[in-house]
Order: C-alpha cells, then structure tokens, then sequence
C-alpha cells in the first residue's frame, strides 16, 4: 500500500475539521448559507495554517447540490464526489510562483468565459498570487473587478504586503491566525491514536514549538520522529532526532546563576558545546526560557506560554526564585551577546563573559556589569573630605597652643614686573615669572596662556591683547591651510569654552587680501563672544601659520550670506545630488550613512 503523509492523509475535508480557525469558517459557512458569496476572496496569514485547504473546502461547498443545514457539503452529490476524485471541471488551481507572467493571466481570463458544465461557479484559485509580476497584476485588474456572475476568484498568499492596493481593494480579507501549541498537540495526539502510535505528551509539546504556528510543519516533523522512534514517541528521543536543547538545561542555568556559581555554569557550558550545540543556539534558548520564567511570575501573564502543563508549572515555580531585576538584567545580557555574537571572532568566550555577568546579577557587592556601586564611591569621598577637615582642624588647635615665636623669615626677593598693554593704550603692571617659578608645558595658547586669564576673573584682563611673539615670520599660507589651523585650533580649545568652540567651527575664516582674515558671523551676540577673544585667535593662528602680520576683521553677515547649517547626512545628500560618482560607490560597496 502506497505510503502518505500525515500532512496529505489528514488533510481537512470539512470546515468542522480544519484546526485553530473557527472564526474564520464559521464566516465563510454562514456565507454559503445565506448564498451571500463576494466574487474575490483573499485568504493571507503564515505558512502551514490551512489557506488552500480553507480554499479547496469553500470551492467544494458552494458548488454542492445539497448544501446541509449547518453550511458543509454533502459529499455525496456529482459535484462533491467529482471533487473528491479530482476530476472536477469547475475548480482551477494555478500556482502563480510558476505562472506568474502576462501570458498565464490572459489564459486564465479566456477560461473565464466558459459557463460551469456541473455546479453553480468556476472557482479561481490562485496560489502565493504575491509572486505575480506587476504587469500580471495590471493584466487582471479588470476581470477581477467585474467577473462573469459565475466566477469566483481565491487568491491565497502568505505576504499580503507585497500584493499591489487596487488587487487588495478588490477582495474580501481573511487573516488567518497561527496555531498555538494545545491546539497543534491537540490535533497530533487525534493522528497518534488512527496511526497506532505511542506518544508522551511533552514529546508532543516539543515538535509543536518546533513547529512554531504552523500544522504542516507540525505533522512533517511528527512523521519524521515516528519513524526515527520506531513508533514509539518519547521526549528523549524527539530531542534526539530533533537535535533540540533540552529545557532542563535552561532551569539548571538559571539556579546556578542565581546562587552566583559561576564555575558550575562553565561546566554546564562545556558539557552543552560538547554535545555539539551551538553558543548562540544556547543563548537564543536561554533567552526564550528567560522570557518564559517572566511570564509565570505574573498570573495575568501566564496564559502566555505556549508549553505543557506540566513546564508551566515548572516555569511558574522558578519564577518564585527569580528577582524581576535578575529577569531583566539578564534578559538584557542575552539579548546583548545575541547581536554582537555573528561579528564576535571567539564566540564562545563571548557566551561565557555573558553568563559569567548574569551570574554576577544578584550579588551583594557587584551590580550588574560589574562596575562598583555609586553610593560605595560617594561614601568613600565623603569619608576622605571628613578625615582632611579633621586634619586641618587638628593643625590649627595645635597652631594656637603653641606660643608665638619671633620667626626669622627670609628677605623677600625683588619682584621685577613687566608691561602689559591694554586696550584703552595705557599699560599695566604684572609680575613676571621668576626663576624659580615651575612651568607646565602647554598644548596651545587656548590650553594655557588663554586658560589661565579666563581663571584670574572677568575683569579687565578679558580684553588685554596678547603680544604677538613671531613678527618677523611672514610665511605664505593659502585658504586650505588657514582653514586647517582653524579647526585644529577649535579642537584644541579647553574644557570650559566647548560652546564657543562648537560654534567657531561653523564660522568660515576667508583671505581677503593677504594676510587679512574676515570672519562672517551671523548674530551680535556671536560677534560678541569672538571681539572678546579676538587678540587670542589672532596669536593662536599667527603662530600657527608662522605669520605674525595676519590681521582678523569680524562683521554681522548680510541677508544674503546666512546658510543654513547642514548635518552631516545632508552634506553626504547634496554631494551624492551633485556628483554620481558618490552615488554609484556607494551603490557598490552597500554603504549606508551611519
């Protein structure tokens, strides 16, 4: 006897056999019913979930002669029993993954004109329809608007979205639902039992999440552990053949972590590779078992897990263990390890330094990551500045007890002082550094020289102008080495005039005439700022350049200079726009402006 698999054997044949869609054919029964039947219908949803069986049930039905009172077909009339045989005249199927082209649409169209021989419709149904070419869809418009009153079109697709608005607008939508678990191993165990087979229902359990929604997968791999099984279903064994993590490893994970033995997670780790499982398989698993233990903490969320009753109390006791904290840390961690593991160059070192951290979770002393506590290092400040105030006090207390002494203190060294100019052309007198004095080496006139006037306080030394130290340099310089100087002189500007800097960057210095410099600001109050540095910027860049003879002018811009300041996405827009070369690399090397 020729073999057949469950999949084709246990196809439905009624609406009351299809599994997990009784809203949906409940709708198109009461259709039937009424005789209140649309001339398209577009059946979308997941792969596996029963599309064209639903298709090839509702082209059988509305076709029967003697329709029975709850909307199914008899099964016995010419029309149903040529349908059950194949033969049926009235029903075409056309797979549009193969037939997909102008020419096949317009064949379709001219069967269209041909009245049924046996039976009420011709039925149309067009299989992953979203694989039709845009001219197709273009070429079938029309009929699909307005058919003959006999024709009747099902187009099935499991990708609604690439399916053009004007074929959508034309149909009667139904979505249909992926299969949750109890229904899919509800549906298994009914084949076991026709098929003689023994089955543990957790062994079942496994192959519908495996099966992830859909009843043809579901039965695929159910005949293919049967046979591996010997008839004999067993969660071992479907674990085997599957090649699937057991879940005890996941609950024995996380226990470990939670009592934070990291040692007995690595030799769980290396038993788990050595068995030839994947890091990121281990990760992604973990990940879902993680989810799951969440779920179970909330009884409102429990309903959710798609498992046996027997894990959802195993989940539900775990979840009593575990801090929501741990669950989201770890979560975290997981999902971190998960998007860096495909680019990471030792895998499974990164998959140990992920359950090395969500073993670390929920100890005492170490936060998640790893770094130490903020509070810790607050309290440790704090008690360092309490111990000097204590010092300093205790210094002073002994200070006054001891009595006053005629201290020799040497002769004071002549203070020897120098001129500085000041804007309004009078001078004043500053100390000038002695011998002894220590100097620090500087990075730049913004990283000393400016820093330490900004600090002696915002009276008149703001507007001293420094003394040009290289008058007698006068080298040539050119636009692109003034505005390379600029910005590195920006870049180079100190900690506390970051907001000026940022926005000298978008001021662009031009040679008038040489070695005169304009700067064009667009507001008064940037033209302020700069004036009050002006002499800074002017020995900054003189030095720079080697030229102690350039001269900065600073004014408003007129109306017509002010440009808008562009980011540096819409810099690489208005390159690629006005060069397509920037394009066309960008084409080939499938970069993308981050």
């Amino acid at each position: 006897m020729e073999y057949i698999v469950s999949a084709r054997k246990y196809r439905p044949m009624t609406f009351a056999s299809v599994v997990g869609q009784e809203a949906l054919t409940a709708t198109l029964k009461n259709a039937v019913k009424n005789k209140k039947l649309a001339h398209a219908f577009l059946f979308c949803g997941p792969r596996g979930v029963g599309k064209t069986t639903c298709a090839r049930i509702f082209a059988k039905t509305i076709n029967c002669e003697h329709i029975t009172p709850d909307g199914e077909a008899c099964n016995e009339c010419e029309s149903c029993r040529a349908f059950n045989e194949q033969r049926s005249l009235n029903i075409f199927e056309l797979d549009a993954a193969s037939n997909n082209s102008v020419e096949n649409i317009k064949l379709l169209m001219e069967q269209t004109h041909v009245p049924p021989v046996l039976g009420k419709y011709k039925v149309f149904i067009i299989d992953e329809v979203h694989m039709l070419s845009t001219a197709a869809f273009n070429a079938f418009l029309k009929t699909l608007e307005e058919p003959p009153s006999y024709v009747i079109f099902i187009l099935a697709t499991t990708e609604k979205h690439k399916i053009l608005p004007t074929i959508i607008s034309r149909c009667q939508i139904y979505d249909f639902e992926r299969m949750d678990v109890p229904k899919i191993v509800g549906h298994l165990k009914m084949v076991a039992q026709k098929e003689g087979i023994q089955y543990e229902e957790e062994a079942l359990s496994v192959i519908a999440e495996k099966a992830d929604g859909g009843m043809r997968d579901a039965l695929s791999i159910f005949d293919q552990c049967a046979s591996y099984s010997q008839g004999n279903l067993t969660y071992e064994k479907v674990l085997e053949n599957l090649n699937v993590l057991d879940s005890d490893y996941f609950f024995r994970i996380v226990d470990l972590c939670l009592e934070n033995k990291v040692s007995e997670t690595m030799v769980l780790l290396n038993d788990i590779i050595s068995r030839g499982f994947d890091g990121g398989h281990l990760i992604n698993g973990l990940a879902k078992h993680l989810r799951s233990v969440m779920m179970a903490s909330d009884p409102r969320t429990l309903p959710l897990l798609e498992v046996s009753e027997r894990q959802r109390q195993r989940f539900a006791e775990q979840a009593k263990k575990c801090p929501v904290k741990f669950l989201y840390h770890a979560l975290r961690f997981c999902n971190q390890c998960d998007i860096s593991y495909r680019q990471s160059n030792n895998k499974r070192l990164l998959v140990e330094l992920t359950l090395i951290e969500i073993g670390q979770i929920t100890q005492e002393e170490t936060p998640p990551g790893g770094r130490r506590p903020t509070k810790r290092l607050k309290s440790l400040f704090h008690q360092l500045v309490a111990n000097s105030q204590q010092r300093a006090t205790a210094s002073q207390v002994a200070a006054t007890k001891l009595p006053t002494q005629k201290v020799s203190q040497p002769e004071p060294k002549p203070q020897t002082t120098v001129s500085v100019p000041v804007s309004n052309g009078t001078t004043a007198s500053a100390p000038a550094p002695t011998p002894d004095t220590p100097h620090r080496k500087t990075g730049g006139i913004f990283s000393g020289t400016f820093k330490s006037l900004l600090n002696t306080g915002q009276q008149k030394t703001n507007t001293t102008e420094p003394e040009i130290i290289n008058k007698e340099e006068k080298k040539q310089f050119t636009q692109e080495d003034l505005l390379k100087e600029w910005f590195a002189m920006c870049n180079r500007m100190p900690q506390s005039m970051a907001g000026i800097a940022a926005r000298l960057k978008h001021v662009t210095p031009k040679i008038v005439d040489y070695s005169n410099i304009e700067l064009v600001v667009d507001n008064q109050m940037l033209l302020d700022q700069i004036e009050s540095i002006k002499g800074r910027i002017r020995k900054t860049m003189a030095l720079s350049l080697h030229n102690g003879n350039i001269n900065f002018t600073i004014r408003l811009a007129e109306a017509g200079e002010i440009k808008p300041i562009l980011s540096k996405r819409e810099v690489f827009e208005k390159m690629r726009k006005n060069n397509s070369a920037i394009e066309q690399l960008r084409t080939i090397l499938d970069l993308e402006m981050a």
